[in-house]
């Protein structure tokens, strides 16, 4: 790639939205951040359909003012971006968002998360009151609360990767054929620095939007659609020693097979799995960025648990026999497409079971591993890593230590993103982690790979010596409470509740006051999976378009209510998928992407939509300080990105410290009441009947294992219990000097402390009485008078000496007093009788008085 050739990604000239309201027309004014520029929609309300017009010119501020002076309008809605529109049975609603968030920036790109929206009907209702079913749909679609967990960029695509984002176009137009069409290729041999705007294309697997931006597709500018992603993101910053390295974490959870936890597993026949989530960890100093990407997803085969028994853990059942890995073979395929190779399943699955339950999920995503690898050449061979991690964390198991190592050699294999003025490196493969429930396991081993990935990103970028962090300490804590969080949030999406198992009960170091908070998320998570997803399942098909209700429905007797299963919804294309087709299913990879590997095809062929070359860094659409700085606005500092960083890594620094490296581990206190592990690495629950997959009951124990581990389980517990928290001591509050600084501290010498005493008698000597100070209290001490009686102090010869005292040897070392000479003596004067001549008499010396007339 040419270095005189750079791309930056155009900005979205719709960032302010004006919605003005008639009874017979809609009109949204769309501006930049600056208002100064200007796009018109009218939108027919009176037309039986969505009828939307848009003026092909942009116009200036001018222009709008007479514009909206000529109307009168019933009401008007500030907003900041069209979220678009949907249907039911009767008339089309927009969606806009009104309140907006920054939660993150990727160097000059802000990320917003929404906080607020606004639903407007669109078409004009008939005088009859709303539909049952109308309004039924209504408050289905809303129950997705898209005030919480969704996120938007003006100038960043969320939807792909850093490194993605980062990658040079290839391809021209959403229609191109990367497989036919030639690249292009970027060589600049003028020598001369050329710069070019491009728009991507997202990713729709992850726009969550994108049923809702259909009506608008084709008719309206292209910076009218606003795409938005659902999952998390939170970013926080390293101070190191006053440098500020960011750290930001962003999810994005996948739109197909999406859903909850029991009535979503497994995988459709496109290879869509559920609960797909893809993590990148973003580290940026600068200009300097790195990142790093790993996968969750459920087992990628045709399996389900029964809900329709009331029992906390139903059984899991394969669903339909795959012996040709066609399922899983289209999962891999998309994953060596977009990452790369290799492609490492770290499988969290239990192995050995009293009663096989959670096992032959083990059993089905191994066989179909081997199958596959046989079509495969060794290098590009899918590695598989089976982690039994509830039964490592019995008895005195250090899992952190056994993950810590497992996550060593994935990022061995598949590299990270790593860019500067100088070099750059490529993250060729990822990595893929599951359990069952992928929430509070998987959650914990994507923490532990996040940390191994951290210490080599800081190490690449110079500021440690080796690849290797420690736990407790401020870096390690501030990326724990990132995955926490993160682990929250997805848990609440899915499962319907927080996470139960969490990082610290896998390392053992949680405190009793947490179990209770274990015991209602258990609750939480069991009530929401047996009442409430059936509904919410519901929901996210109709919010993301996969029912569509149409008005021949109305006099029918089935909805999208009364379905007893969504499988057709999710598998529309059922009938071809079981054709025979041509391709033999030994090519279960097609050769175009076999032979892109180890890199990843859309990396390496990268699609813009549009591509403009820029005569002017200074350009509106590139200028990313301006859309960056906001120099024209007011903002609180309670608003502001960066005091909320700031703030945040507050809370994670203890009040004492000896040193400030956030490097070094610390003793900290730990708050009981924000999390909810237990102490002894198995969930608090595991006497009730918990929903949590994770739980390490009894009965999923293998018998050989159980009565060695029992005693030592036992054991281990109780000594967590005593060693949560080290007791504070006062040793531990006040350490020795000499641990801090090198020395200690001693008591002075004798001739020291006569020469101190010597010298704090000048105050008596000095006394205009010439006697001894008297004391405040009568029962205080008096030194003074106490040295008065034994004749006190006397100046002779420039020297103190204490008269009809006990004679010392050590008074021959004393210091002498200063001598201060005539001269010396006659200024001081003049100065103390400055401010009684210049009151008095005005008479001053002339030099003094100088100064003084200057500043009069």
């Amino acid at each position: 790639m040419d270095q005189n050739v750079r791309f930056q990604p155009l900005i979205s000239s719709i960032q302010k939205v004006a919605l003005f309201e008639t009874k017979a027309k809609l009109y949204l004014i769309g501006s930049n951040s600056q208002e100064t520029r200007f796009r018109v929609l009218e939108i027919d309300r009176r037309a039986p359909d969505l009828s939307i017009y848009e003026n092909p010119n942009e116009l200036e501020k001018a222009d709008i003012r007479k514009f909206v002076q000529s109307r009168s309008f019933t009401r008007s809605i500030s907003a900041y971006g069209v979220l678009g529109f949907v249907k039911f049975l009767e008339s089309y609603y927009l969606i806009l968002v009104t309140k907006r968030t920054r939660c993150a920036f990727i160097g000059k790109h802000i990320i917003y998360t929404i906080k607020d929206t606004a639903m407007i009907r669109v078409n004009e209702s008939s005088g009859k009151q709303m539909q049952p079913l109308e309004q039924r749909y209504l408050k289905m679609f809303n129950n997705v609360d898209l005030n919480s967990n969704f996120y938007f960029s003006y100038s960043y695509d969320l939807t792909h990767s850093l490194q993605y984002n980062l990658a040079p176009p290839k391809f021209v137009g959403s229609r191109c054929d990367i497989v036919r069409d030639e690249p292009l290729v970027w060589q600049n041999r003028t020598g001369e620095k050329t710069t070019y705007a491009f728009r991507g294309v997202s990713r729709e697997r992850f726009v969550w939007n994108s049923f809702l931006l259909k009506p608008m597709g084709g008719i309206v500018h292209k910076d009218w659609m606003l795409e938005i992603i659902h999952g998390f993101i939170s970013q926080s910053s390293i101070n190191i020693f006053g440098r500020q390295v960011y750290v930001c974490l962003i999810a994005r959870r996948s739109t197909r097979y999406a859903g909850t936890r029991f009535l979503k597993r497994g995988a459709n026949f496109h290879g869509d799995v559920a609960n797909e989530v893809e993590t990148e960890q973003i580290v940026q100093d600068g200009n300097r960025k790195c990142s790093f990407t790993q996968l969750r997803g459920s087992v990628p085969s045709h399996w389900s648990q029964d809900v329709s028994k009331m029992v906390p853990k139903p059984q899991i059942a394969i669903d339909l026999s795959d012996p040709y890995g066609e399922t899983a073979g289209k999962h891999y395929q998309r994953l060596m497409f977009h990452y790369g190779a290799p492609v490492i399943i770290l499988n969290l699955v239990k192995t050995r079971e009293k009663r096989r339950h959670e096992s032959l999920l083990s059993e089905e995503m191994q066989s179909t591993v081997c199958y596959l690898n046989q079509f495969l050449p060794p290098q590009q061979r899918i590695r598989y890593i089976d982690f039994d991690m509830a039964r490592k964390s019995r008895g005195k198991g250090n899992v952190m230590e056994k993950l810590a190592k497992i996550a060593d050699t994935v990022i061995q294999q598949t590299g990270l993103f790593y860019l500067d003025d100088e070099r750059s490196q490529k993250q060729t493969g990822i990595v893929r982690v599951n359990c069952v429930d992928c929430l509070d396991r998987t959650n914990t081993a994507q923490f532990a790979i996040g940390k191994c990935v951290l210490a080599h990103q800081l190490y690449d970028l110079g500021f440690l010596k080796e690849r290797k962090l420690e736990f407790e300490s401020d870096c390690i804590t501030m990326l724990e409470n990132l995955y926490e969080d993160h682990g929250d949030t997805l848990a609440m999406q899915y499962g319907g509740s927080q996470l139960v198992h969490r990082i610290k009960t896998y390392r053992k170091t949680a405190v009793w006051a947490s179990q209770g908070n274990d015991i209602m998320q258990t609750l939480s998570r069991y009530y929401s999976n047996t009442f409430s997803d059936t509904e919410k399942q519901h929901s996210i098909n109709l919010f993301l378009g996969y029912y569509i209700p149409s008005k021949a429905e109305v006099n029918k007797t089935l909805h999208i209510w009364d379905l007893e299963t969504d499988f057709y919804i999710h598998n529309a294309r059922f009938d071809e998928i079981t054709q025979i087709s041509s391709i033999p299913l030994t090519q279960w990879i097609s050769p175009f992407v076999m032979n892109c590997l180890p890199a990843a095809v859309s990396d390496e062929n990268r699609v813009v939509k549009e591509l403009i070359k820029i005569h002017s860094n200074d350009a509106e659409i590139i200028d990313y300080y301006s859309n960056f700085h906001y120099d024209y606005k007011l903002t609180s500092f309670e608003e502001h990105i960066d005091y909320q960083l700031s703030h945040q890594s507050r809370n994670l620094v203890p009040a004492f410290r000896s040193h400030f490296s956030p490097f070094e581990p610390i003793r900290r206190m730990e708050n009981a009441g924000l999390k909810n592990p237990s102490l002894t690495g198995q969930s608090s629950t595991s006497s009730t009947n918990s929903s949590s997959s994770d739980r390490s009951d009894d009965e999923s124990e293998s018998d050989d294992e159980d009565k060695g581990n029992r005693n030592a389980t036992a054991a281990s517990s109780s000594n967590n219990s005593s060693r949560a928290e080290d007791p504070v001591t006062l040793s531990s509050m006040f350490p020795m000097t000499n641990d801090i600084y090198g020395f200690e501290i001693q008591m002075p010498k004798k001739a020291d402390m006569l020469k101190y005493e010597k010298y704090a008698e000048i105050n008596r000597i000095c006394s205009p009485f010439g006697g001894p100070a008297r004391p405040s209290s009568p029962h205080q001490y008096n030194r003074h008078a106490a040295m008065n009686e034994s004749g006190g102090l006397s100046i002779q010869n420039n020297e103190i000496i204490v008269a009809n005292g006990p004679a010392e040897q050590d008074l021959q070392n004393d210091v002498p007093i200063p001598t201060v000479s005539a001269e010396s003596i006659a200024i001081y004067e003049k100065y103390c009788l400055l401010k009684d001549t210049i009151i008095q008499g005005y008479r001053c010396d002339p030099k003094i008085l100088e100064y003084v007339n200057m500043f009069a």
